[in-house]
């Protein structure tokens, strides 16, 4: 069996994992590149791999950095199915139709500005055509549900407790005669967060595949977080300032939603106004709150008594550009939750504009910030920054409160994969920066004693005995992958089993036709394997 690090290595984006066998090849993930620009070129790249031979997609979760990239499979040539969480699935519909909105509208723009320096038209990654043919591959299944993912392969999705529908994947691959148990970590969620359940755990694999994007530090105090965040809102209100928290429409927002719901319940908050600005968190919302079944019990508690967690009465979701504007020209203090949580695309920028720039507005980060991004800029102390090539004075209060975070820190992920003590997994530290990562690593070999090792993007390892493993190659841009599972054994494999079902049925004593051609095909097989 061989693993191929397409993304996610040394880089907290872009996540996608090749695992081919000699009856299969499969991707757990298939994730968008986002932050600095020499990684979102990553994006445009051709594949290292032949989509056609993909045989099925394993989604953890619907978050773009791991899903963005389904619409560009499809449209190279991808025919197998994606296997998701129905909740995952729910929430793929709305945003890889938004993913797809945002790369058209950015093919128009480049190519307007290349028509004007004489240069020819920038196509989009994909268009909303291929992203919707894509959401017609998915088979949506629940937690706990075994499923054959391709020949040789089952699977098992668990709860991450990252956002709805999250996963943690179990897989079980027999290849060469051999039966290995790979677990992939998806992005693993902090424990007590509101409305989901916490990270399932886990206790043997042969290979863990886990992620450290907070690997090297340690989140706030949750209590502390949302005295920080009432301060922090108060304060600005108070004196007639605005609030502008970039937030992630899928997740996070509702979480703030439930924070901002509780301090109303307590007697804050009565007249401040609370705008979500972003379609795309409004109809996220609403998908939530149709999935019960990922809901923790503190929640169905709360339904029971007739409350509803993300009761706002202050509150008002905006769909429109014209409601967007609106916001901005509001006098007063307010709340404005938007899109996207790093600042890279979405109405956020708009709000980011008016507000960056004044005193009296305070600027509150609530999740991580990729390198490259604009939040990331802000959040390091920038004192001016560009948006919509204006440069804009950063005057505003910053705050960056961590304890909000949906990923689990250093302690939290180590807690973890300390279940898997037992079985002494082989462990690869993946969807981390590169310094986060080799951190990480050294604390799991420190902490836990595992073997822990780092991958190159673009590297390919072979799985062998005793959980061991051989690097093949770093593939170069422009290279390509060698699929393990090639078509000609797969169909190969497919007629035997067609024969097997014959056989069984007894037609060949039925039938003397039947078994003559039966005869036929084996010695074809035969003749085809040697």
């Amino acid at each position: 069996m061989r693993i191929t690090f397409i993304g996610g290595a040394r880089t907290v984006t872009g996540s996608s994992f090749l695992i081919s066998t000699d009856m299969a090849n499969i991707l757990v993930d298939s994730g968008m590149f986002q932050g600095r620009r020499e990684l979102t070129k990553r994006n445009q790249l051709e594949y290292i791999y032949d989509p056609s031979e993909i045989d099925a997609v394993i989604l953890t979760h619907a978050h773009i950095d791991h899903s963005g990239l389904i619409p560009k499979l499809v449209k190279a040539g991808f025919r197998g199915k994606i296997f998701s969480t129905k909740a995952t699935a729910d929430l793929c519909e709305l945003m890889l139709l938004d993913s797809a909105h945002i790369q058209e509208m950015d093919s128009r723009w480049r190519s307007k500005r290349n028509f004007r320096k004489g240069l020819g038209e920038v196509l989009p990654l994909y268009t909303t055509g291929d992203a919707t043919r894509s959401l017609k591959q998915f088979k949506r299944l629940f937690y706990d549900q075994k499923f054959e993912a391709a020949q040789g392969i089952e699977a098992v999705f668990r709860d991450a407790g990252h956002i709805i529908g999250s996963s943690i994947v179990e897989l079980l691959v027999k290849d060469e005669g051999k039966e290995t148990k790979l677990v992939f970590s998806g992005d693993v969620g902090v424990t007590d967060q509101p409305i989901i359940r916490d990270p399932s755990t886990i206790t043997d694999a042969d290979f863990l595949f886990i992620e450290s994007t907070y690997g090297n530090r340690l989140h706030r105090n949750i209590d502390e977080s949302k005295e920080e965040l009432k301060e922090a809102i108060l304060s600005t209100v108070g004196g007639g300032g605005k609030v502008i928290i970039p937030s992630f429409a899928v997740g996070r927002t509702q979480e703030l939603i439930f924070y901002l719901a509780e301090l109303y319940r307590d007697g804050f908050l009565k007249d401040v106004p609370v705008f979500v600005d972003s379609p795309m968190a409004t109809s996220a919302t609403e998908i939530i709150r149709d999935n019960p079944q990922c809901f923790d019990k503190e929640t169905h508690a709360l339904l029971s008594s007739g409350e509803t967690p993300l009761n706002l009465p202050t509150l008002k979701f905006t769909r429109t550009t014209k409601e967007s504007i609106a916001i901005n020209q509001l006098a007063g203090g307010a709340i404005i939750i938007s899109a996207s949580g790093m600042c890279t695309a979405g109405r956020i920028k708009h709000h980011l504009r008016h507000n960056l720039w004044r005193p009296e507005a305070t600027i509150i980060f609530v999740g991580f910030q990729a390198e490259g991004t604009l939040g990331r800029l802000i959040v390091s102390g920038a004192e001016e920054v560009k948006i919509f090539g204006e440069e804009i004075q950063v005057n505003a209060r910053i705050f960056s409160i961590g304890g909000f975070s949906a990923h689990a820190d250093r302690n939290g992920l180590l807690n973890w994969a300390s279940h898997f003590r037992g079985s002494s997994p082989t462990v690869f530290v993946i969807h981390g920066e590169e310094k986060v990562s080799l951190s990480f690593a050294k604390a799991l070999k420190s902490e836990l004693a595992f073997d822990a090792y780092v991958p190159h993007w673009g590297e390919t390892i072979k799985l062998k005995e005793n959980k061991e493993f051989q690097t093949l190659s770093i593939t170069e841009t422009g290279e390509m992958v060698e699929l393990k599972g090639s078509r000609l054994l797969k169909d190969i494999s497919y007629i035997k089993s067609k024969i097997s079902k014959i056989e069984v049925a007894g037609t060949q004593a039925e039938d003397k036709l039947v078994y003559e051609k039966i005869k036929k095909i084996r010695k074809l097989l035969m003749e085809l394997e040697d």
